[in-house]
């Protein structure tokens, strides 16, 4: 499996924590295919390189939200100390870090769902708008569009029992029932 087939795997890993995208240490650690603690390890040589916005901390409680929502509580399992999260800014830094040939292309793949997933957010808040705007009108066209529901609904709904034949009856019928 080539790294540019990892797209949605790795927007899958991308979660928010504190009103930031983020990515925790233990996944981005089996991305890059180093142990947890050598990431860290690095990190922490270089922690100059990682201000607030672009590396936190978990706390107790934002590790057990996550943990109970991811529904594999067990994939980040027998940790001593709380993980690390890294904002979009924050991976991009890594490479830097790490310094290897797979960590340059994870990070460009990793740079490339943050980017989608910006996209998607851009084209919800457009489609939230475009509602918004279309319940305004809704409200100045209240009656012509209940009338076009009341006309559909109409049309909808199942047909009335059967009507009594006119004309002629031979013998073997009965009242429209043929």
């Amino acid at each position: 499996m080539t790294l540019a087939l990892h797209g949605e795997a790795i927007e899958a890993r991308i979660v928010v924590v504190r009103g930031y995208r983020v990515m925790l240490d233990a996944d981005l650690a089996a991305l890059y295919h180093v142990e947890t603690k050598a990431l860290v390890r690095a990190v922490k040589r270089n922690a100059a390189r990682f201000p607030p916005d672009f590396m936190l901390r978990l706390s107790e409680d934002e590790f057990r939200n996550l943990r109970c929502h991811s529904g594999t509580s067990s994939s980040w399992g027998g940790r001593r100390h709380l993980p690390f999260a890294f904002s979009e800014q924050g991976v991009a830094m890594l490479s830097s870090v790490l310094k290897s040939q797979r960590a340059v292309q994870v990070n460009i793949e990793i740079v490339r769902a943050f980017v989608r997933l910006r996209g998607l957010a851009v084209a919800h808040e457009d489609l939230s708008r475009r509602v918004d705007d279309l319940e305004k009108r809704h409200d100045r066209h209240d009656r012509q569009i209940k009338a076009i529901f009341d006309a559909i609904r109409a049309l909808m709904a199942p047909p009335g029992a059967p009507r009594r034949r006119i004309g002629f009856r031979n013998n073997g019928e009965s009242n429209g029932a043929r």
